[in-house]
């Protein structure tokens, strides 16, 4: 009798799953598309934008799981973005500045800049997001993608900060991301005006289904 194909779902985060986790983040942080050609060290993006995280929030961290085990995709983010740039300053920027050091003078490169932004967590600290004071990351794999799971991953997220009494959270997205974007309007996201956004567009909406 054949064996069914392997059914993904989501759970929570694992230690274990970190390498996965890390190459998700790799293959898609380039305006949602796989950036290892623009930043070589493949361990710097996952380092700013998804390790702390669940790090410090483990609780908010859940990955879609593709049935064998492995991470396709992965949600995470912080109930309280304040707490985290405190955390993130106090504990994290001190386990990679031998590996990653503030650079002296203005970045170069495109991981001169992302090293910049790793030494400068204050930068999440956006007066206008403070009704919103949750944030998160959301990736999965091309394959993976338009088959409803970033929807289910989102709920999910949104059933835990909810539980943690949070009413509202928001995110930073690159501009030029359209298909990103298309998704956050279809679950609901709102763009907050924010001055001197730079490259970003900020992105809220509650907590609540809807």
């Amino acid at each position: 009798m054949p064996s069914l194909p392997p059914h993904p779902l989501i759970r929570p985060y694992r230690p274990a799953d970190r390498d996965a986790v890390a190459d998700v983040c790799v293959r898609t942080a380039h305006n949602g598309g796989d950036s290892r050609a623009l930043y070589p060290d493949r361990r710097l993006m996952p380092s700013l934008f998804a390790e702390p995280y669940c790090h410090f929030d483990p609780d908010l961290a859940f990955v879609l799981d593709d049935g064998t085990g492995r991470a396709v995709g992965y949600i995470v983010g912080t109930a309280d973005t304040e707490r985290f740039v405190e955390d993130f300053r106090r504990s994290w920027i001190s386990r990679l500045a031998g590996r990653y050091p503030e650079p002296a003078a203005p970045p170069r490169t495109p991981s001169e800049e992302m090293i910049r932004l790793l030494h400068h967590p204050e930068r999440m600290l956006v007066p206008e997001l403070a009704a919103h004071p949750a944030h998160l990351h959301i990736d999965l794999l091309p394959p993976w993608q338009g088959r409803g799971h970033g929807r289910r991953l989102l709920h999910t997220f949104l059933d835990a900060l909810r539980g943690q009494g949070v009413q509202a959270v928001h995110l930073g997205m690159v501009t030029v991301n359209t298909a990103a974007r298309a998704f956050y309007d279809r679950v609901g996201f709102h763009e907050i005006p924010v001055a001197d956004a730079g490259p970003l567009t900020y992105l809220g909406r509650s907590t609540a289904r809807g």
